[in-house]
């Protein structure tokens, strides 16, 4: 009989933190009924593979020769789930107490539910913001950039869901892709994730072509999760700010159309333009030098790439 859930975790060179996700994962469930766990590594460094061989033997373990990114390995975990509901986890997390089970049976209760996300919370155990509202375009283009603060506050707290208390159960337009549950009727009908995302903005692209779909997103507060945050991305400063900015183009040019997205392109990258020539200036004045050489260094590889994804190396 097939499980009820599988758990697909995509992970790269973070082998301790892959292992506590594990460990909560059997620590949540009854283990008379464990769910179905696949890794899938992005061709880590760190033994995070032979990790999970000797450790946790139970386990499908894809091991990837080159790192096929946060959508393309979430979706080879998808090809071999075979469970009714399918969680994407990320390896820097911790499941707290039965919030599998909390997202399973809220699922199975509510047939129009296409995807759920749980609370997710930060290592001291306050609120991390996870749940949103999908982006027009004053988000698009200034959301997460140096004139983000040109946004009226009401505008930003529409967005980010924070007119509406983080301790109820909500219906929402998208949550982060940390943990995402979804019902396998869902990805059968709408499709895997987005691949031409390699990571950044597939969550929202999927959320979106779910509820085009009919299907409701909901979050769930009574499903508790920590996320440790940006691990993975952490080690490559400059592939995280591209990924993160030519992954918002590319939503926008596929939810907004094409000249919008280029004309965003090109605004983005004149804002790297002018932090670069900022952070050359406090270069020279002898303003914390090495800080500078290595933002200096981040925002060239940005300007170089394009903010084009098919012209960088997938090494983030």
């Amino acid at each position: 009989m097939p499980p009820v859930l599988s758990v697909v975790i995509v992970s790269w060179n973070v082998r301790d933190l892959l292992r506590r996700a594990m460990s909560s994962i059997r620590g949540s469930w009854p283990a008379t009924a464990v769910p179905e766990l696949i890794v899938v590594d992005n061709a880590s460094q760190d033994g995070s593979a032979e990790m999970v061989r000797s450790e946790y033997p139970e386990v499908r373990l894809i091991a990837n020769d080159e790192n096929r990114g946060f959508t393309g390995g979430n979706n080879q975990g998808i090809g071999f789930a075979t469970g009714d509901y399918v969680l994407l986890l990320n390896p820097d997390t911790e499941i707290v107490e039965d919030a599998l089970a909390t997202m399973v049976a809220y699922l199975q209760e509510h047939g129009d539910v296409g995807l759920v996300g749980p609370k997710l919370l930060d290592p001291d155990g306050s609120p991390q913001s996870s749940r949103r509202r999908f982006p027009d375009l004053s988000v698009l283009f200034l959301e997460s950039t140096w004139l983000e603060s040109l946004l009226p506050r009401r505008h930003l707290q529409r967005y980010y869901v924070d007119d509406v208390s983080d301790s109820v159960v909500q219906d929402v337009d998208w949550v982060t892709g940390a943990a995402m549950m979804v019902r396998r009727q869902v990805i059968e009908s709408v499709g895997r994730l987005d691949e031409s995302f390699f990571m950044y903005s597939e969550e929202l692209d999927w959320c979106r072509r779910i509820k085009s779909s009919g299907w409701r997103i909901v979050y769930l507060p009574t499903a508790r999760v920590i996320h440790y945050g940006g691990k993975s991305s952490d080690q490559v400063v400059a592939a995280r700010h591209i990924y993160f900015q030519s992954s918002k183009v590319r939503y926008t040019s596929k939810h907004h159309g094409r000249m919008i997205a280029e004309v965003l392109r090109i605004w983005l990258l004149g804002q790297y333009v002018w932090q670069s020539i900022l952070e050359a200036l406090k270069w020279v004045v002898g303003h914390h030098r090495a800080l500078r050489r290595e933002r200096l260094h981040a925002y060239s590889e940005v300007l170089r790439s394009g903010l084009r994804q098919s012209h960088q190396e997938r090494d983030g």
